[in-house]
């Protein structure tokens, strides 16, 4: 369970430091963000969408 524990730790901080480091050199802008977010908000509440609400951030 500890191995496991690091293992994901590790994961994490590598996901973290991409995630800015794309951010820094504008591979990930704040329309990307956006565009990403309102996707996921339509994927996890599709009944939402199917019933005409809008997930359209800003």
């Amino acid at each position: 369970m500890r191995r496991w524990r690091w293992r994901a730790l590790i994961l994490l901080v590598y996901v973290i430091i991409g995630i800015y480091v794309a951010w820094r050199a504008d591979y990930i802008t704040p329309g990307l963000v956006r565009d990403v977010a309102e996707a996921l908000l339509a994927v996890f509440l599709w009944f939402l969408v199917l019933l005409g609400v809008d997930l359209h951030i800003g």
